[in-house]
């Protein structure tokens, strides 16, 4: 277990202080290159709530992520929404995902998003 960056955990804890989603974050993360927005945790809990009772399979499941956040100490996570997954010249899903990374897992990381081109 390596010990997370204190810079990002910085950033995350402005995000999650500021209740913002517009900060842009681009994170390597086991090999693979992950670019979008960042969200507060509550937030992004209650878009993925939102996104499972929206579904007749998966409705169940959205309780889950209703519960609140535990608050005790720095953050340990970075919360994606509007991600995608970096592979080649193309983004995974094309519109956008929901993304959950343990910020010590990251291994390299930058400000800002990566655009991607099929052309």
């Amino acid at each position: 277990m390596s010990k997370p960056d204190e810079l990002l955990v910085d950033v995350a804890a402005l995000v999650e202080s500021g209740q913002s989603n517009q900060m842009s974050l681009t994170v390597v993360t086991g090999g693979t290159v992950i670019t979008g927005r960042l969200a507060p945790e509550a937030a992004w809990r209650q878009r993925v709530s939102d996104v499972l009772t929206d579904s007749d399979r998966l409705r169940a499941f959205s309780a889950v992520f209703r519960d609140p956040p535990k608050n005790d100490g720095a953050p340990t996570h970075l919360h994606f929404h509007v991600a995608r997954i970096l592979q080649g010249t193309v983004g995974i899903p094309e519109t956008g995902g929901m993304y959950r990374v343990a910020i010590e897992d990251v291994g390299a990381w930058t400000v800002g998003d990566f655009s991607y081109s099929d052309h």
